[in-house]
């Protein structure tokens, strides 16, 4: 694969995730337009052509569904501060909706169709009936195929000796990721304690995080006496519901030489967006992840040897261990020993998922895959604070979404440098 045009963020911006009771949707797309127009020196949008919206819950949940960012935008055209005519995308796609809309920008600049072009993420799923958010999060599954779903966890649980645990206080997406759990301590002598320590380090790195739903410090003990979610899952190991927003502002090498030179020090490189889709596999394979990933790779010319910071998907604590083997990081099945020696902690080899990653910075899942964007541009430009990677030049994002067997229906990799 060869790029046609070199393209650059200028701008990223994410809100604080938590439960914003007293912002609406067009609330929060309002703060985090303007916000990541700010960060990337922009007085107005009149520079944008094309723009990108994510989001999952708002038809669901709000009542609002197939023209979500027209509605949200909308104001913001009525009072001149988004071009008029300029044409918007809505993009879907489970947990990695996001991504989806940063490579629909990515390429809007890659191709020359655009100079500038923006991906925003807005979501809110902290709502009062519970039964609605548990519809809302199913509807990333293929809901005709859910039999066949449960067969197939079914097969994987009696390999290892375990149950597919279903029922009341149950949800099914971190059921799955349970069982993924169970068969890879079976297979491969993962621990419990080893997710906990992940989780541990996530929590820790979120209390560093202004931007974080959680700011607090959870030691290994108290991860592991947490209420149990799904075994070997306690509530600690988990992320939590949450409403946020979340952009990205692209442009070409060309519009970038025409901004002022603070923008120009401060943008940092798209070295590779890749994207790719699930299929119905034994577990025993490799996932999406590690294909995009390698593709990733190949498409920045480096490899993981090369990366300083990366943000993984981490909807529950195993997610860390599983996708640092599918990332490269270290060999498959080595993801809990990789994790417990600390080289994925602040101060370690290859820091991960400085901002807290989701069990603790939040998962508004329209919004996700965006704030992980945010997060690493925020560590190429040294601007990370106390949670800073020092001399980060390269960072990874993976970010998955929908569950089709034992993996996700979609995934993006993105790879970006600090030049």
């Amino acid at each position: 694969m060869k790029q046609l045009r070199d393209v650059y963020v200028i701008g990223a911006y994410s809100t604080q995730f938590k439960r914003w009771f007293e912002k609406s949707l067009k609330d929060l797309t309002r703060d985090t337009y303007l916000a990541v127009l700010e960060d990337a020196g922009m007085k107005n949008g009149k520079d944008i052509e094309f723009a990108w919206f994510s989001n999952c819950a708002m038809g669901v949940l709000w009542g609002q569904d197939l023209i979500r960012g027209h509605v949200c935008f909308a104001p913001l055209v009525e009072q001149g501060l988004f071009p008029e005519r300029v044409p918007l995308i809505n993009v879907e796609g489970a947990c990695a909706s996001a991504s989806m809309a940063f490579h629909g920008a990515w390429k809007d600049i890659l191709s020359g169709t655009c100079d500038a072009s923006l991906a925003i993420g807005v979501d809110k799923f902290y709502h009062p009936d519970k039964d609605k958010v548990l519809l809302a999060y199913e509807q990333g599954i293929d809901l005709e195929e859910k039999g066949r779903l449960t067969k197939e966890y079914k097969v994987v649980a009696s390999e290892c000796g375990r149950d597919f645990e279903q029922g009341p206080g149950h949800t099914l997406f971190m059921d799955t990721y349970a069982l993924q759990a169970c068969w890879h301590m079976w297979k491969w002598g993962t621990t419990r304690e080893q997710i906990a320590i992940g989780a541990s380090k996530n929590h820790y790195h979120g209390s560093l995080n202004p931007k974080a739903q959680y700011q607090f410090e959870v030691p290994v003990e108290k991860v592991l006496s947490d209420y149990e979610v799904s075994y070997p899952l306690t509530r600690s190991m988990c992320a939590p519901i949450g409403d946020g927003g979340a952009a990205a502002i692209l442009c070409s090498e060309d519009f970038l030489k025409s901004q002022p030179r603070e923008v120009q020090k401060r943008a940092v490189k798209v070295l590779a967006c890749v994207m790719s889709a699930g299929k119905h596999r034994p577990i025993e394979e490799p996932s999406l992840s590690k294909w995009a990933a390698d593709r990733a790779y190949q498409m920045a010319r480096i490899g993981p040897q090369d990366i300083d910071v990366a943000e993984v998907h981490d909807a529950t604590s195993f997610c860390e261990i599983y996708q640092v083997e599918m990332m490269g990081f270290c060999p498959i099945g080595q993801g809990g020993k990789f994790i417990e020696s600390g080289a994925t902690k602040l101060g370690g080899k290859l820091p991960i998922n400085t901002s807290g990653g989701l069990v603790s910075k939040g998962h508004p899942v329209g919004a996700t895959g965006l704030s992980m964007i945010y997060e690493i541009v925020t560590q190429l430009r040294g601007e990370a604070g106390p949670r800073q990677v020092p001399h980060a030049k390269i960072g990874l994002i993976e970010n998955g979404g929908g569950v089709i067997s034992v993996e996700e229906y979609s995934c993006g990799i993105t790879i970006l440098q600090k030049e």
